[in-house]
């Protein structure tokens, strides 16, 4: 399960949805960067029949907003 999940698909608006290269740009980041972060389940794609996959940019720009790095350990 993704780290940043995505709403249901029937609250989804076409409008809030976009490629990987909107999602970068949301987020402010290289496209593969999004890609990274799907592999690691911090985000997720959202699936559509006989489409590109598309990501919820809601969803991806929250995630951009978590800083990025491992974190501190306890001393």
């Amino acid at each position: 399960m993704a780290t940043f999940p995505n709403p249901e698909l029937h609250a989804l608006y076409q409008r809030d949805l976009g490629t990987i290269w909107e999602a970068a740009r949301v987020a402010n980041v290289k496209p593969g960067t999004i890609r990274v972060w799907e592999s690691r389940g911090k985000i997720e794609r959202v699936e559509l029949k006989g489409g590109e996959p598309l990501y919820h940019l809601p969803t991806v720009k929250l995630a951009s907003q978590v800083p990025a790095g491992r974190p501190a350990r306890a001393a």
